[in-house]
């Protein structure tokens, strides 16, 4: 893929500065009270749907949406290639917003079999899932020879908070980056959802032609299953995260082969497994 279009795709890092509203409030302080405007997020359901059907509904912040309806029919298996769906038609309704997508004749055949294992749309990432193995499911193993040293993670994090716009205004967002070596941070995406900040980031990463595997994933939020499972499809070796993890996130991470760092501050991090790719 041209230098040009992964520059383009990812220009600025973020996809965008709105997503934003200012409301009033009162502030109370010791010395008084005080008629203010504060900036809050934006947060409206977004519906993804294929081929005319929608698949999921999640309430998220309108910002970089065809970044999100790739990344979570990535992260999610309805797709293996971003090229495996059309262009992503974003539409306004009263209710909404929906994310509009056309599967090629055979990943739309595969997901026809997958709705039949499916008791409804999706939430959250596991609302509607009715086997509890899905649920639970290992990742593709990860590969990849990408090692860091504990500096660089460091970096990575002070780079990642530096680069957070939408929570700068709003105090309210989660954000998801990616960071190489050599290069820092490649691209970060907010949201006010976790999971659709990692899911913006993966379709950024696709639509860049960005391989997963040449970096780190990096999480301003706590770590669940969902959050290793969606690194994992990414391709990237390492996850860090500001917050601690479950115990089945580690456990799924340990069984994909994927290093996992949390409870990551400006003087150190927990590394919970396969720290062999930290040099420690």
């Amino acid at each position: 893929m041209p230098h040009n279009r992964v520059s383009n795709r990812l220009a600025g890092l973020s996809g965008g500065t709105s997503g934003a509203a200012m409301l009033g409030c009162t502030r109370w302080r010791s010395d008084g009270v005080t008629a203010i405007e504060r900036a809050a997020p934006a947060e409206t359901p977004v519906a993804i749907s294929y081929d005319a059907s929608t698949y999921a509904v999640m309430m998220a912040t309108p910002l970089d949406l065809e970044d999100f309806a790739i990344g979570f029919s990535l992260t999610e298996g309805v797709i293996q290639n971003w090229t495996e769906a059309g262009d992503v038609e974003v539409v306004a309704s009263e209710l909404g917003l929906e994310a509009r997508m056309w599967l090629k004749p055979e990943r739309g055949t595969c997901l026809a079999t997958r709705r039949r294992h499916m008791a409804g749309p999706t939430g959250c990432g596991l609302c509607g899932v009715d086997s509890l193995a899905e649920a639970a499911r290992t990742p593709p193993r990860v590969d990849g020879d990408l090692t860091l040293a504990p500096s660089d993670l460091l970096a990575a994090m002070a780079a990642m908070a530096a680069a957070q716009v939408l929570n700068g205004q709003t105090h309210g967002v989660h954000a998801a980056a990616f960071w190489r070596p050599n290069q820092g941070l490649v691209a970060i995406r907010e949201d006010v959802g976790r999971h659709n900040a990692l899911d913006k980031l993966a379709g950024a990463l696709a639509r860049a032609g960005v391989a997963g595997d040449s970096g780190a994933i990096l999480l301003t939020s706590r770590v669940s299953i969902e959050m290793v499972q969606k690194t994992a499809m990414i391709g990237a070796p390492i996850l860090v995260a500001v917050s601690a993890p479950t115990t089945l996130a580690v456990r799924t991470a340990e069984a994909a082969g994927l290093t996992l760092c949390a409870v990551a501050r400006a003087d150190g991090f927990e590394v919970f497994t396969h720290p062999e790719r930290l040099g420690l």
